[in-house]
């Protein structure tokens, strides 16, 4: 389904991690059907929760290394929901949501797109969270 795209810590594109992680866990919800990611969505909206999707691959190295991260934010961020769609078994799904790259995360509040992030770039990935955060509660004094 696509390239997968790493990047150091410098912001840079590096290559891959042989090291297997669990893709989820904590608060870090895997969807396995389009019926499952619309229940989400649906208590996502219900509870005023943004949603973080993850599009991921288990083939893919910077999937597998910044899964251990992702996970450490979803228990940082509870207030967020955390969902994880594997692109291989839901392949039809993720090519309605564009995926070109693994990995992709998508920032949602009501079903609607607030925010696009393609490769494995933590920096990045914790910066748009913050900003998502603060354009919903306000910058934190």
């Amino acid at each position: 389904m696509g390239l997968c795209l790493s990047f150091d810590k410098a912001g840079q594109q590096g290559g891959d991690s042989d090291s297997h992680v669990e893709f989820v866990g904590s608060n870090v919800h895997l969807v396995t059907t389009k019926s499952n990611w619309e229940e989400k969505l649906a208590e996502a909206t219900k509870d005023g929760k943004i949603v973080i999707a993850n599009f991921s691959a288990t083939w893919c190295g910077p999937c597998r290394m910044i899964a251990p991260f992702y996970r450490e934010l979803s228990d940082k961020y509870p207030s967020l929901m955390f969902l994880l769609v594997d692109v291989d078994e839901l392949s039809d799904f993720s090519s309605s949501w564009d995926i070109k790259a693994t990995p992709t995360f998508f920032f949602l509040r009501d079903g609607q797109q607030l925010d696009k992030l393609v490769g494995a770039n933590k920096p990045e990935l914790q910066k748009k969270i913050t900003s998502v955060l603060d354009s919903v509660t306000g910058p934190s004094k």
